[in-house]
This record gives C-alpha cells, structure tokens and sequence, in this order.
C-alpha cells in the first residue's frame, strides 16, 4: 500500500468504525484493518442507552431495532424500573449495529483491509506495522478486550478480583416489556434486550463456569418464558470482561473502546464510551493535541467507571449482592437517578 494515511484503525468494530467516520467527515485519510468479514458479531448485551442513540444519530446512522423506554431490576417477584427521561434507547442487533456504521465508513471513503495487526513500530513520525507494508502518521488500536496492540506494547495492567463472562443468545419471542430487564440471581445476572417484535436478546453475566442452560436454570421464572424451542442463535461468549490498560496514549498509538479499558457490562454503556471515545480522539488529532485525549477520555468515562466499580463490588460482597435490588426498590428515585445519569 503506497500512500500513507493520516491514520491506521486497527479493529473494525463499532469504536474503530466509529473513529474512521469521524476521522473521514473531518478531512483525515483513515485505513481500517479488520480480517473478519462484516458484519461482525460479539457477545454483547445490544441495549443501547439514550447517549448512543444520540450519538449514532449525530453520525447520521439509521440502526434498526426496537425502542427500549428504560431499565428495570427483577428478582424473584419484586422488581424496579426507571424510565429513561431524555430519550429512548435502543435494542438493536449487533450485526445490525455494525452493518450500519460499515456501509458509512465505506461510503465515506475508508479503505477496510482485511489484515490481522499484532505487532507495531514507532518513531517521531509515524507508526509502521512489520511486514504489511503500512505506515501512518498515528495508529488506533480498536481491537478489543483482548487488545493485541494493547498487549504488544506492553501497556496491559493485571487486574483483580474474580474473572466475569458474558453469554449471550437470542429467542424468537416477543418481548414482554419496553424495558430492559436485569435479573439478579445468587451469582449471576441476566439482561433481557427487546430486539423486535418477534425476538428478545439474553445475556448473562457471571464468573461462574458453566453452561449457557445451566446459568439460565437460575432464573426459573425467565427461563419459563424461553423455551428452548424458540432458541435461534447458537451461544456467543466473552471476557474476562475487566481489562485495564496503563495509558491511552502511547507516543503515535491510541486506544479507543473496550482496548482503552473496560470495567463491566453490568451498566451496559460500552457502544456509548465507544463512540464518545471515538469522537474526542479525533478532535484531539485535529486540534494537534494528542496527549489531551487521555485527560478527555478520563472525564467522558469517569461516571461510567465510579459507578460501575462501585455496583461491582457490591455484587462481588456476600452481605452486599443479595440487598442490591431490595434497596433499589425501597429507593426508586436515587435508583432512576443513577440509570439516567448513565443514560
């Protein structure tokens, strides 16, 4: 490949997507490189908060699915909810997600490789990637939880406490509720994502091993409206879900997504600190103030981190997790509070 881009985005997916549109609408010449096929899938909740929403709108983007009016907690037969109170969000199929922003980036004119990228070089102008024959003036590692980039530069910091893992599958049944609903179970939650008129998602969030059925069995009131007949999807997984990473902002390389670190998908707003992500880092390229964007992606994500970190280790406290949903219940204006401020 000749010419050499402003920007090399290692990762199609939404993050890396995402900075590409941004990069190309703002006059940078960006390069993806991405081996898998679109559309991508991935284990994922596809709730999509009222923040995303407006974002991919912002981006121009039609992703289809259904509309989500707010989040509610169940367990056994008490339940909360929050309606969201600047928008709806959005339950939408991952590969639908991913089709959208791949069909804009396309037609904005970004080159997508099929290229696998684990190892890079820097100097004072450029990065190179060893035998591709590629060099951009900056580098954008989008790769994901497991970050390649991230791990080669030596930027991954070891993480504590137990490992979590997401499951994921999908039932053709209509949805039961405009809400997302999250189940709490003895060590495990579950996330039930209206799709369409026809199809709920089910995701679910444990560190427990164990089969997708087996964790279900938890939940006999759910898995009660999901006969294993309506299954359409095989099992998707993912994690360990926290992964952290020493800086943002590495000489030419910068991270963006579920590469620039991650907590849990306990609140589900990772498409959102994706595209937030994805927007400053581009600004801070045009503005000619890199090193900015790790102080930016420090305060854009903030929230999302405290408030996360902070159910987290709730749920991982034995006296703790059982008395999280009976006090969302007793306190249903602090628990819309803390959905909206994440929405």
């Amino acid at each position: 490949m000749r010419r050499r881009p402003d920007l090399l985005i290692v990762g199609g997916g939404p993050a890396g997507l995402a900075t590409a549109l941004h990069a190309a609408r703002a006059g940078l010449d960006a390069v993806v490189a991405e081996p898998r096929p679109a559309p991508v899938d991935k284990a994922c909740g596809e709730g999509l908060m009222p923040g995303a929403v407006r974002a991919l709108t912002a981006l121009g983007l039609d992703v289809p699915g259904h509309p989500l009016t707010g989040i509610r907690y169940v367990q056994g037969p008490r339940g909360v909810q929050a309606a969201f109170r600047d928008g709806p969000g959005l339950g939408a199929r991952r590969t639908g997600l991913h089709g959208a922003l791949h069909r804009a980036v396309l037609d904005a004119g970004v080159t997508v490789l099929p290229l696998r990228v684990a190892e890079v070089r820097q100097d004072a102008t450029g990065v190179t990637v060893p035998g591709a024959g590629l060099r951009a003036r900056w580098l954008v590692a989008a790769d994901g939880l497991h970050s390649p980039v991230r791990r080669a530069l030596g930027l991954d910091v070891p993480t504590r406490g137990p490992a979590r893992y997401g499951l994921r599958r999908h039932y053709a049944v209509p949805p039961w509720s405009p809400y997302v609903e999250v189940h709490w179970g003895a060590d495990a939650e579950a996330y039930v994502t209206p799709l369409g008129p026809g199809l709920v998602g089910i995701a679910l969030l444990t560190a427990r091993r164990g089969s997708f059925t087996g964790q279900l069995a938890g939940f006999p009131d759910l898995a009660a409206r999901l006969p294993p007949g309506t299954a359409v999807t095989p099992v998707r997984g993912a994690g360990p879900l926290r992964r952290r990473a020493r800086t943002r902002v590495h000489g030419r390389v910068l991270l963006v997504g579920d590469a620039a670190g991650y907590v849990d998908a306990l609140t589900g707003e990772g498409i959102s600190l994706a595209l937030t992500g994805a927007q400053a880092l581009v600004a801070n390229l045009l503005r000619g103030t890199p090193a900015r964007y790790e102080s930016d992606w420090a305060r854009a994500t903030r929230r999302h981190r405290l408030l996360t970190e902070a159910l987290l280790r709730a749920r991982q406290q034995p006296a703790l997790a059982p008395r999280i949903m009976p006090t969302a219940a007793r306190l249903p204006r602090l628990f819309g509070a803390a959905v909206n401020a994440l929405a």
